[in-house]
Protein backbone atom coordinates (compact mmCIF):
# COMPACT_ATOMS: atom_id res chain seq x y z
CA UNK A 1 0.00 0.00 0.00
CA UNK A 2 2.88 2.26 0.99
CA UNK A 3 4.52 1.50 -1.93
CA UNK A 4 1.58 2.29 -4.41
CA UNK A 5 1.05 5.44 -2.73
CA UNK A 6 4.32 6.60 -3.53
CA UNK A 7 3.98 5.59 -7.12
CA UNK A 8 0.88 8.30 -7.31
CA UNK A 9 2.31 11.19 -5.58
CA UNK A 10 5.43 10.84 -7.91
CA UNK A 11 3.09 10.61 -11.20
CA UNK A 12 0.77 13.33 -9.63
CA UNK A 13 3.79 15.68 -9.58
CA UNK A 14 4.87 14.79 -13.04
CA UNK A 15 1.64 15.65 -14.05
CA UNK A 16 1.27 19.00 -12.16
CA UNK A 17 4.52 19.63 -13.45
CA UNK A 18 3.65 19.57 -17.37
CA UNK A 19 0.61 20.90 -16.40
CA UNK A 20 2.64 23.83 -15.40
CA UNK A 21 4.28 25.02 -18.34
CA UNK A 22 7.28 22.58 -17.25
CA UNK A 23 7.32 20.06 -19.92
CA UNK A 24 10.93 20.48 -21.49
CA UNK A 25 11.51 22.01 -24.39
CA UNK A 26 12.78 20.29 -27.72
CA UNK A 27 16.75 20.76 -27.91
CA UNK A 28 18.36 21.40 -31.53
CA UNK A 29 22.18 21.37 -31.09
CA UNK A 30 24.66 23.36 -33.03
CA UNK A 31 28.26 22.18 -32.69
CA UNK A 32 31.48 24.52 -31.67
CA UNK A 33 34.25 23.34 -33.62
CA UNK A 34 37.20 26.15 -32.00
CA UNK A 35 40.72 25.60 -30.47
CA UNK A 36 40.69 26.39 -26.92
CA UNK A 37 44.20 25.49 -26.48
CA UNK A 38 47.56 25.78 -28.83
CA UNK A 39 48.53 28.17 -30.98
CA UNK A 40 45.53 29.47 -31.94
CA UNK A 41 43.98 28.97 -28.06
CA UNK A 42 43.26 32.68 -27.73
CA UNK A 43 41.69 33.45 -31.04
CA UNK A 44 39.44 30.45 -30.72
CA UNK A 45 38.11 31.35 -27.17
CA UNK A 46 37.10 35.25 -28.41
CA UNK A 47 35.37 33.31 -31.67
CA UNK A 48 33.60 31.35 -29.69
CA UNK A 49 32.79 33.84 -27.10
CA UNK A 50 30.31 35.69 -30.03
CA UNK A 51 28.86 32.43 -30.13
CA UNK A 52 28.02 32.18 -26.51
CA UNK A 53 26.60 35.74 -26.21
CA UNK A 54 24.30 35.02 -29.45
CA UNK A 55 22.87 32.34 -27.92
CA UNK A 56 22.52 33.84 -24.29
CA UNK A 57 20.42 36.49 -26.02
CA UNK A 58 18.58 34.26 -28.32
CA UNK A 59 18.83 30.82 -27.00
CA UNK A 60 15.74 29.58 -28.61
CA UNK A 61 14.58 29.12 -32.41
CA UNK A 62 11.65 28.36 -34.20
CA UNK A 63 11.58 25.20 -37.10
CA UNK A 64 8.15 24.38 -38.57
CA UNK A 65 6.05 26.32 -35.90
CA UNK A 66 8.15 24.36 -33.45
CA UNK A 67 10.36 26.56 -30.54
CA UNK A 68 13.60 24.49 -30.10
CA UNK A 69 16.32 25.06 -27.15
CA UNK A 70 19.42 25.74 -28.86
CA UNK A 71 21.83 23.48 -27.11
CA UNK A 72 25.91 24.88 -28.53
CA UNK A 73 27.95 21.43 -28.09
CA UNK A 74 31.86 23.40 -28.13
CA UNK A 75 35.04 20.76 -28.49
CA UNK A 76 38.41 21.94 -28.68
CA UNK A 77 40.32 21.07 -31.74
CA UNK A 78 43.51 22.34 -29.78
CA UNK A 79 44.92 23.94 -32.91
CA UNK A 80 46.11 20.79 -33.86
CA UNK A 81 45.61 18.98 -37.60
CA UNK A 82 46.30 15.85 -35.56
CA UNK A 83 43.48 16.26 -33.26
CA UNK A 84 40.87 18.07 -35.77
CA UNK A 85 39.63 14.54 -36.20
CA UNK A 86 39.09 13.40 -32.89
CA UNK A 87 36.81 16.70 -32.21
CA UNK A 88 34.91 16.89 -35.36
CA UNK A 89 34.03 13.33 -34.52
CA UNK A 90 33.08 14.27 -30.90
CA UNK A 91 30.41 16.94 -32.80
CA UNK A 92 29.04 14.27 -34.81
CA UNK A 93 28.62 11.46 -32.08
CA UNK A 94 26.91 14.66 -30.38
CA UNK A 95 24.23 14.64 -33.27
CA UNK A 96 24.73 17.73 -34.22
CA UNK A 97 22.77 19.59 -37.27
CA UNK A 98 25.43 21.86 -37.90
CA UNK A 99 28.66 22.82 -37.16
CA UNK A 100 30.32 26.23 -36.60
CA UNK A 101 34.54 26.84 -36.95
CA UNK A 102 36.95 27.17 -37.37
CA UNK A 103 39.58 29.80 -36.06
CA UNK A 104 42.40 28.24 -38.35
CA UNK A 105 41.99 26.88 -41.61
CA UNK A 106 44.25 23.65 -41.36
CA UNK A 107 41.65 22.43 -38.70
CA UNK A 108 39.12 23.27 -40.27
CA UNK A 109 40.51 21.29 -43.90
CA UNK A 110 41.64 18.56 -41.42
CA UNK A 111 38.15 18.04 -40.26
CA UNK A 112 36.20 18.25 -43.52
CA UNK A 113 36.09 14.50 -44.61
CA UNK A 114 34.52 13.69 -41.18
CA UNK A 115 31.73 16.24 -41.16
CA UNK A 116 31.21 15.46 -45.16
CA UNK A 117 30.99 11.82 -44.21
CA UNK A 118 28.42 12.45 -41.54
CA UNK A 119 26.79 14.63 -43.92
CA UNK A 120 26.60 17.62 -41.23
CA UNK A 121 27.23 21.12 -43.04
CA UNK A 122 30.26 23.15 -41.62
CA UNK A 123 30.34 27.26 -41.37
CA UNK A 124 33.56 28.84 -41.01
CA UNK A 125 33.63 31.88 -39.38
CA UNK A 126 37.07 33.02 -39.94
CA UNK A 127 39.20 30.27 -42.04
CA UNK A 128 39.94 31.81 -45.04
CA UNK A 129 42.15 29.64 -47.10
CA UNK A 130 40.20 28.77 -50.61
CA UNK A 131 40.97 25.04 -49.63
CA UNK A 132 38.81 24.84 -46.91
CA UNK A 133 35.57 25.08 -49.41
CA UNK A 134 37.36 23.73 -52.85
CA UNK A 135 36.11 20.58 -53.72
CA UNK A 136 33.44 20.09 -51.62
CA UNK A 137 30.07 20.72 -50.88
CA UNK A 138 29.19 20.77 -47.42
CA UNK A 139 31.42 23.62 -46.20
CA UNK A 140 30.65 27.13 -46.06
CA UNK A 141 31.83 30.24 -44.56
CA UNK A 142 31.55 33.82 -43.69
CA UNK A 143 34.66 35.67 -43.55
CA UNK A 144 36.50 36.88 -46.90
CA UNK A 145 39.13 34.42 -48.29
CA UNK A 146 42.72 34.98 -48.27
CA UNK A 147 43.44 35.48 -51.88
CA UNK A 148 41.44 39.17 -51.86
CA UNK A 149 43.00 39.51 -47.81
CA UNK A 150 46.92 39.02 -49.42
CA UNK A 151 45.97 41.21 -52.46
CA UNK A 152 44.20 44.07 -49.70
CA UNK A 153 47.96 43.77 -48.04
CA UNK A 154 49.91 44.52 -51.46
CA UNK A 155 47.64 47.21 -52.48
CA UNK A 156 48.64 48.68 -48.93
CA UNK A 157 52.00 48.12 -49.14
CA UNK A 158 52.07 49.89 -52.18
CA UNK A 159 49.83 52.55 -51.87
CA UNK A 160 50.67 53.32 -48.61
CA UNK A 161 54.37 52.78 -47.95
CA UNK A 162 55.49 52.72 -51.61
CA UNK A 163 57.38 49.75 -50.93
CA UNK A 164 59.16 48.07 -53.40
CA UNK A 165 60.60 44.88 -51.08
CA UNK A 166 59.00 42.80 -48.61
CA UNK A 167 60.09 40.52 -46.06
CA UNK A 168 57.67 37.71 -45.73
CA UNK A 169 57.44 35.43 -42.54
CA UNK A 170 55.06 32.30 -42.25
CA UNK A 171 55.35 29.04 -39.99
CA UNK A 172 56.45 25.97 -42.72
CA UNK A 173 53.13 23.87 -42.96
CA UNK A 174 50.94 26.06 -41.73
CA UNK A 175 48.08 26.56 -44.05
CA UNK A 176 46.84 30.11 -43.20
CA UNK A 177 50.26 31.83 -43.03
CA UNK A 178 52.19 30.42 -45.93
CA UNK A 179 48.57 30.25 -47.77
CA UNK A 180 48.33 33.56 -47.12
CA UNK A 181 52.32 34.81 -47.62
CA UNK A 182 51.55 33.19 -51.11
CA UNK A 183 49.12 35.53 -52.32
CA UNK A 184 50.71 38.42 -51.14
CA UNK A 185 53.58 37.53 -52.88
CA UNK A 186 51.75 36.86 -56.05
CA UNK A 187 49.59 40.16 -55.62
CA UNK A 188 52.99 41.87 -54.45
CA UNK A 189 55.12 40.94 -57.37
CA UNK A 190 52.02 41.84 -59.56
CA UNK A 191 52.40 45.24 -58.44
CA UNK A 192 56.04 45.34 -59.39
CA UNK A 193 57.36 44.83 -56.02
CA UNK A 194 60.22 42.00 -54.98
CA UNK A 195 59.58 39.90 -52.44
CA UNK A 196 62.22 37.71 -49.66
CA UNK A 197 60.19 35.22 -48.14
CA UNK A 198 61.07 32.96 -45.04
CA UNK A 199 59.72 30.05 -42.58
CA UNK A 200 60.12 29.12 -39.50
CA UNK A 201 59.56 25.42 -37.68
CA UNK A 202 56.78 25.02 -35.38
CA UNK A 203 57.94 25.50 -31.77
CA UNK A 204 59.86 28.73 -32.49
CA UNK A 205 60.34 31.23 -29.63
CA UNK A 206 63.52 33.05 -31.01
CA UNK A 207 62.83 35.63 -33.64
CA UNK A 208 65.66 37.83 -33.45
CA UNK A 209 67.03 36.37 -36.62
CA UNK A 210 64.19 37.05 -38.84
CA UNK A 211 63.78 40.64 -37.67
CA UNK A 212 67.11 41.02 -38.25
CA UNK A 213 66.85 39.30 -41.96
CA UNK A 214 64.29 41.33 -42.89
CA UNK A 215 66.32 44.34 -42.25
CA UNK A 216 69.73 43.30 -43.61
CA UNK A 217 67.70 43.04 -47.00
CA UNK A 218 66.90 46.61 -46.71
CA UNK A 219 62.61 45.43 -47.62
CA UNK A 220 60.36 48.11 -46.88
CA UNK A 221 57.41 46.14 -45.40
CA UNK A 222 57.24 42.95 -43.08
CA UNK A 223 54.43 40.53 -43.40
CA UNK A 224 53.89 38.17 -41.16
CA UNK A 225 50.26 36.89 -40.69
CA UNK A 226 51.04 34.07 -38.44
CA UNK A 227 49.41 32.99 -34.57
CA UNK A 228 48.95 35.18 -32.37
CA UNK A 229 51.50 33.53 -30.03
CA UNK A 230 54.19 33.80 -32.59
CA UNK A 231 53.00 37.26 -33.03
CA UNK A 232 53.60 38.57 -29.95
CA UNK A 233 57.18 37.38 -29.81
CA UNK A 234 57.55 38.74 -33.09
CA UNK A 235 56.57 42.15 -31.90
CA UNK A 236 58.89 42.20 -29.12
CA UNK A 237 62.15 41.33 -31.33
CA UNK A 238 61.01 43.72 -33.61
CA UNK A 239 61.03 46.45 -30.99
CA UNK A 240 64.25 45.08 -29.36
CA UNK A 241 66.18 45.50 -32.87
CA UNK A 242 64.27 48.98 -33.73
CA UNK A 243 62.68 47.69 -36.76
CA UNK A 244 61.33 50.91 -38.25
CA UNK A 245 59.68 49.59 -41.49
CA UNK A 246 55.81 49.04 -41.07
CA UNK A 247 54.79 45.28 -39.55
CA UNK A 248 51.66 44.02 -41.85
CA UNK A 249 49.48 41.17 -40.82
CA UNK A 250 46.44 39.51 -41.56
CA UNK A 251 43.21 38.72 -39.62
CA UNK A 252 44.88 36.84 -36.52
CA UNK A 253 46.80 39.81 -35.52
CA UNK A 254 43.09 41.54 -34.74
CA UNK A 255 43.38 40.27 -30.91
CA UNK A 256 44.44 42.19 -27.71
CA UNK A 257 46.67 40.09 -26.76
CA UNK A 258 48.58 42.18 -30.07
CA UNK A 259 47.52 45.15 -28.37
CA UNK A 260 49.20 44.33 -25.34
CA UNK A 261 52.49 43.07 -27.08
CA UNK A 262 52.83 46.59 -29.21
CA UNK A 263 51.66 49.15 -26.41
CA UNK A 264 54.53 51.26 -25.98
CA UNK A 265 56.79 50.44 -28.08
CA UNK A 266 57.73 51.78 -31.75
CA UNK A 267 56.43 48.84 -33.69
CA UNK A 268 53.99 50.17 -36.73
CA UNK A 269 51.32 48.08 -36.98
CA UNK A 270 48.84 47.02 -39.31
CA UNK A 271 46.05 44.49 -39.86
CA UNK A 272 43.45 43.50 -42.20
CA UNK A 273 39.73 42.83 -40.28
CA UNK A 274 36.31 41.76 -40.75
CA UNK A 275 35.21 43.93 -38.12
CA UNK A 276 35.55 47.70 -36.55
CA UNK A 277 33.63 49.35 -33.77
CA UNK A 278 32.49 52.79 -34.93
CA UNK A 279 29.66 52.28 -36.78
CA UNK A 280 26.03 54.38 -36.22
CA UNK A 281 23.99 51.35 -37.01
CA UNK A 282 21.79 50.22 -34.88
CA UNK A 283 22.77 46.70 -34.77
CA UNK A 284 26.26 47.37 -34.50
CA UNK A 285 25.97 49.49 -31.83
CA UNK A 286 23.54 47.25 -30.02
CA UNK A 287 25.86 44.24 -30.44
CA UNK A 288 29.28 46.50 -29.25
CA UNK A 289 27.16 47.41 -25.70
CA UNK A 290 25.70 44.59 -25.64
CA UNK A 291 29.07 42.33 -25.89
CA UNK A 292 31.11 45.08 -24.06
CA UNK A 293 28.47 44.17 -20.78
CA UNK A 294 28.60 40.39 -21.32
CA UNK A 295 32.07 39.95 -21.03
CA UNK A 296 32.24 42.63 -17.89
CA UNK A 297 29.55 40.77 -16.05
CA UNK A 298 30.92 37.20 -16.48
CA UNK A 299 34.16 36.69 -15.37
CA UNK A 300 34.26 33.72 -16.98
CA UNK A 301 33.68 35.04 -20.31
CA UNK A 302 36.40 37.93 -19.40
CA UNK A 303 39.04 35.71 -18.86
CA UNK A 304 38.79 33.82 -22.46
CA UNK A 305 38.53 37.35 -24.20
CA UNK A 306 42.09 37.96 -22.30
CA UNK A 307 41.42 39.87 -19.26
CA UNK A 308 39.65 42.91 -20.97
CA UNK A 309 36.21 43.77 -22.66
CA UNK A 310 38.08 45.08 -26.49
CA UNK A 311 36.22 43.46 -28.96
CA UNK A 312 37.75 41.42 -31.09
CA UNK A 313 36.53 40.82 -34.84
CA UNK A 314 36.35 37.20 -34.84
CA UNK A 315 33.97 37.60 -32.03
CA UNK A 316 31.68 39.42 -33.79
CA UNK A 317 31.82 36.90 -37.15
CA UNK A 318 30.88 34.05 -34.36
CA UNK A 319 28.15 36.03 -32.85
CA UNK A 320 27.14 36.36 -36.79
CA UNK A 321 27.83 32.72 -37.85
CA UNK A 322 25.49 31.63 -34.80
CA UNK A 323 22.46 34.01 -36.40
CA UNK A 324 23.46 32.68 -39.81
CA UNK A 325 23.26 28.55 -38.48
CA UNK A 326 19.56 30.13 -36.63
CA UNK A 327 18.63 30.74 -40.97
CA UNK A 328 19.40 27.43 -42.33
CA UNK A 329 17.56 25.93 -39.24
CA UNK A 330 14.22 28.29 -39.98
CA UNK A 331 14.67 27.81 -43.72
CA UNK A 332 15.04 23.70 -43.66
CA UNK A 333 11.68 23.38 -41.60
CA UNK A 334 13.93 21.16 -39.65
CA UNK A 335 16.87 19.81 -37.40
CA UNK A 336 18.05 16.93 -39.62
CA UNK A 337 21.85 17.73 -41.15
CA UNK A 338 21.24 16.84 -44.20
CA UNK A 339 18.05 19.23 -44.59
CA UNK A 340 20.23 22.25 -43.29
CA UNK A 341 22.74 21.35 -45.99
CA UNK A 342 20.20 21.28 -48.82
CA UNK A 343 19.08 25.48 -47.59
CA UNK A 344 22.37 26.17 -46.49
CA UNK A 345 23.56 27.79 -50.37
CA UNK A 346 20.83 30.00 -50.63
CA UNK A 347 20.50 31.30 -47.20
CA UNK A 348 21.58 34.95 -46.16
CA UNK A 349 21.89 37.14 -43.13
CA UNK A 350 22.54 40.53 -42.31
CA UNK A 351 24.74 40.52 -39.47
CA UNK A 352 27.36 43.42 -37.25
CA UNK A 353 29.74 42.08 -39.67
CA UNK A 354 27.96 43.10 -42.75
CA UNK A 355 25.29 41.09 -45.14
CA UNK A 356 26.22 37.55 -45.65
CA UNK A 357 25.77 35.12 -48.79
CA UNK A 358 27.53 32.67 -50.56
CA UNK A 359 28.73 32.19 -54.02
CA UNK A 360 28.59 28.49 -55.81
CA UNK A 361 31.27 27.35 -54.27
CA UNK A 362 29.86 28.25 -50.25
CA UNK A 363 32.10 31.13 -50.32
CA UNK A 364 30.92 34.45 -48.73
CA UNK A 365 30.31 37.41 -51.23
CA UNK A 366 32.43 39.84 -49.75
CA UNK A 367 34.82 42.54 -51.30
CA UNK A 368 35.72 44.45 -48.64
CA UNK A 369 38.25 44.67 -45.66
CA UNK A 370 38.87 46.65 -43.21
CA UNK A 371 42.12 48.07 -42.11
CA UNK A 372 43.30 49.04 -38.28
CA UNK A 373 46.81 50.20 -36.91
CA UNK A 374 47.64 49.86 -33.07
CA UNK A 375 48.02 53.10 -31.14
CA UNK A 376 50.83 52.38 -29.29
CA UNK A 377 50.60 55.04 -26.75
CA UNK A 378 46.68 53.79 -25.99
CA UNK A 379 46.90 50.36 -26.40
CA UNK A 380 43.85 50.82 -28.60
CA UNK A 381 43.02 49.97 -32.20
CA UNK A 382 42.67 53.27 -35.00
CA UNK A 383 40.93 52.74 -37.87
CA UNK A 384 42.86 53.36 -41.06
CA UNK A 385 40.98 52.65 -44.26
CA UNK A 386 38.00 50.67 -45.55
CA UNK A 387 39.69 48.86 -48.66
CA UNK A 388 39.07 46.77 -51.42
CA UNK A 389 41.57 45.71 -53.96
CA UNK A 390 42.30 47.75 -57.18
CA UNK A 391 42.03 46.21 -60.66
CA UNK A 392 45.26 45.58 -62.49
Amino acid sequence: MKKSLLVLAAALMAFAFVSCGGEKKAVVKIGVYEPASGDNGAGGKQETLGMQYANSITPTVEIAGKEYKVQLEIVDNESSNDKAVTAASELVSKGVSVVLGSYGSGVSIAASDTFAAAGVPAIGVTCTNPQVTAGNDHYFRICFLDPFQGSVHANLAKDKFNAKKAYCLSKLGDDYSGGLVNYFVEAFQALGGEVVAETFPDGTSDFAAYVSNAKKEGADVFFSPVSIEAAALIIEQANTQNLTIPVLAGDTWDSNVILAAAKGTDVDLYVTTFFVEGSTDKQVVDFVDGFRNYINTNATAKTNNGGDDEIAAVSAMGFDAYYTALEALKKAGSTKSENVLKVLPSVTYKGVSGSIAFDEVGDAIRDVAYIKKVNTETGKWDFVAQQTVKSN
